[in-house]
């Protein structure tokens, strides 16, 4: 059909750090017989160096979903602990103002592949584009790369958006996810909490005298991380590495809080949050499990809760539950949480089927639990950056 018009789209690849040096790549589409005549437009996808373009701060301030996870901070964490190479693809032109991106982290690792993920360690990434066709161009134009560039797969971890009907893209995985409304005075709040399982654990955890502890990460990473490894042992997955804690600590400055419970002067549990405008996210927990009984998560969470209230916040973000975590679930439906489904995407739509990286901590679960707590660390350092 000679008088079928065609859209030619060019996709742009700039050297991380200089948007301005690229290298452009066509591709032309089909749209269907309109009779009109034949022209072409041309849709240009570049990507930057979020860590080094002083646009993308300027875009998370004024985009309604940004989260904690877009921040440069989040950025360089994940860049200096597991040498992730974070990268935003946008239809905005170097040098000119920034309206849209989509943020992803390169992933290369020996054990899981050549991989385009948005984003490793984050429960959620929206892509943050508020035109429907911008946001097609940017996915079309990884669709279409030369297959010399392309990874194994891309990964989308989006909060709300879908991409069902995105050539090429099938949903990967799926969990739920819960988030808790701040807005009900605190009274309203724990009225609403499960009366046995938080409710009587908060009021027991006051009686038998365990206190809060909370500040700025740095200061409390090493009695925390103690928690945590015990904790991740327990569960048989691996620990994150110490340094992942401490770049969060430096990276997040001011957004990350660590909170511990203390018994007779002993840390037992403890919880680390981030917040980010008006959400904090409870990302991390862990306690000694002799201790539980004594009600140190609930008072942390509780006291997070009403911190988070204190400092005008709307929403506190529960995180991922994965679908056959019953207990999981029940605990953060206990808090009076909503509840949605979280889906990931994948491309190709074949790489959908294939397993999580995470198998390999599955796989690993019987022979973590016989390692000795003081070597986790070390294997920690070793596998998780193949498993974001």
């Amino acid at each position: 059909m000679p008088n079928e018009p065609r859209k030619s789209f060019v996709f742009s690849i700039s050297s991380p750090g200089e948007p301005g040096r690229t290298r452009p790549y066509r591709r032309s589409t089909r749209i269907g017989d309109s009779g009109a005549p034949a022209r072409s437009d041309h849709v240009s996808v570049y990507q930057f160096d979020p860590l080094r373009d002083p646009r993308w701060p300027g875009l998370l301030l004024v985009h309604p979903l940004a989260s904690v996870f877009h921040t440069p901070g989040w950025l360089q964490a994940l860049h200096r602990t597991y040498r992730y190479e974070p990268v935003v693809l946008t239809t905005s032109a170097p040098g000119g103002e920034l309206s849209n991106g989509i943020v992803f982290c390169r992933v290369h690792s020996r054990l899981t592949g050549r991989r385009l993920v948005s984003l490793p360690f984050s429960d959620h990434c929206e892509p943050l584009v508020r035109n429907p066709g911008d946001c097609a161009e940017i996915l079309a134009s990884l669709a279409d790369s030369p297959a010399a560039d392309r990874p194994r797969y891309v990964e989308l971890r989006p909060r709300s958006a879908s991409f069902d009907t995105q050539p090429g893209f099938a949903a990967a995985r799926e969990f739920v996810f819960h988030t808790l409304d701040l807005a009900p005075a605190a009274d309203e709040l724990f009225r609403r909490f499960h009366k046995d399982c938080i409710q009587r654990k908060i009021r027991r955890a006051v009686r038998e005298g365990v206190t809060v502890e909370t500040g700025p990460a740095a200061p409390l990473v090493e009695e925390f991380y103690r928690l945590l490894v015990i904790t991740r042992r327990r569960l048989g997955v691996p620990p994150q590495p110490r340094a992942w804690f401490d770049s969060l600590a430096e990276n997040l400055a001011g957004s990350v809080n660590i909170y511990l419970a203390r018994r007779n002067g002993r840390a037992v549990a403890g919880i680390l949050t981030l917040t980010f405008k008006d959400t904090v996210v409870y990302k991390y927990g862990c306690s000694e499990v002799d201790q539980n009984r004594f009600g140190g998560v609930p008072l942390l969470l509780w006291h997070a809760i009403r911190q988070a209230q204190r400092e005008g916040a709307r929403e506190m973000d529960f995180g991922r539950s994965d679908l056959g975590d019953s207990g999981l679930v029940a605990f953060k439906q206990r808090w009076g949480c909503d509840a949605s489904r979280l889906r990931y995407w994948r491309l190709p739509a074949s790489a959908a089927a294939e397993g999580s990286p995470e198998w390999a901590g599955r796989v690993a679960k019987p022979v973590l639990a016989c390692i000795p707590r003081p070597l986790l660390p070390a294997v920690g350092r070793a596998v998780m950056r193949h498993l974001g």
